[in-house]
């Protein structure tokens, strides 16, 4: 017994020592220079000096961080709608029994494989641009004058046009977990619908979508989780780092450790720590915030 216990611990050591190394210790000294001045992030801990809550009250009273955190609430909230509902919609769709299936659920997905730099810059080059952009040529032939002549990487449009090109690239991956999840449910529940007299709304309404609130509750996750985060697709859209039409935490928190023109005088590690650890708070309070709303214990399949 004391030889296979001693087996266990060799092997697991090498991923227990990673796991510190990569995870816990980043995430303690994260934690640890949200209370300090740092001035250089590589920097020894003994040049370090301590503010006490200083970092987290300058957050709270900037306005350009404020700016970030309204910027990150409407991707989460208004993209997740969006989102969700489309991927749901186009899953529910894809497996209805549609001929080609394959083809279009590959066709949707298509747009996540591709880098959020690729995606970002034929948005920017091929359907915003404003001499041959496929939205001003569009509606110029419709002869939508007004809405041809949009602007739609000015700082009144760029923010949405920026949620409309993230949220396409966003959908694909959302339907393919909803897909595998409506795969899951047997095909007898759905022929003991139909023998009951259920039509294609009353199977959604009272058979997918309540087996599939678990597989919601993945995606909301995932959902925060990557909104939270939500960094290329603001840099790419963003002309100044300080502009503050596309400007997320994650954005903020760069600009302070590596400084932006006319953003920040100096460089404050400890600030972008602050922010590391609010941007952290915020993906736990989504979670239980989902967890609450989302209940799923009383089905199962």
């Amino acid at each position: 017994m004391r030889r296979d216990k001693q087996l266990i611990i060799k092997f697991l050591a090498p991923a227990l020592i990673m796991f510190v190394l990569i995870f816990v210790y980043p995430l303690l000294r994260t934690l640890l220079m949200s209370f300090f001045k740092v001035s250089n992030i590589t920097g020894a801990v003994s040049t370090w000096q301590f503010s006490g809550l200083e970092n987290y009250s300058r957050l709270l009273s900037t306005k350009l961080f404020h700016t970030a955190l309204i910027n990150l609430f409407k991707i989460w909230m208004f993209g997740g709608i969006v989102v969700m509902t489309l991927a749901l919609l186009f899953a529910v769709i894809l497996n209805s029994g549609i001929k080609g299936k394959k083809f279009y659920r590959n066709v949707i997905y298509m747009p996540f494989t591709i880098s959020a730099v690729a995606m970002a810059s034929m948005w920017l080059q091929y359907v915003y641009n404003t001499k041959y952009g496929l939205l001003t040529t569009l509606f110029t032939k419709l002869g939508w004058e007004k809405l041809a002549s949009i602007a739609w990487t000015d700082p009144t449009h760029k923010f949405w046009a920026m949620f409309i090109a993230y949220c396409f690239g966003m959908v694909g991956y959302h339907m393919v977990i909803f897909s595998s999840g409506i795969e899951k449910i047997p095909t007898e529940y759905y022929d003991a619908c139909r023998i009951d007299g259920c039509g294609a709304v009353k199977q959604f309404r009272y058979m997918t979508w309540p087996l599939l609130r678990g597989v919601l509750k993945t995606n909301l996750t995932m959902w925060s989780i990557t909104s939270v985060g939500f960094f290329v697709w603001a840099q790419m859209f963003t002309s100044e780092l300080a502009e503050t039409s596309t400007i997320t935490p994650v954005v903020y928190l760069y600009i302070q450790i590596f400084g932006a023109a006319n953003a920040v005088t100096e460089r404050n590690a400890g600030l972008g720590a602050a922010i590391g650890v609010v941007t952290g708070v915020l993906v736990i309070l989504a979670f239980l915030l989902i967890n609450a709303v989302v209940k799923d214990d009383d089905f199962e399949l």
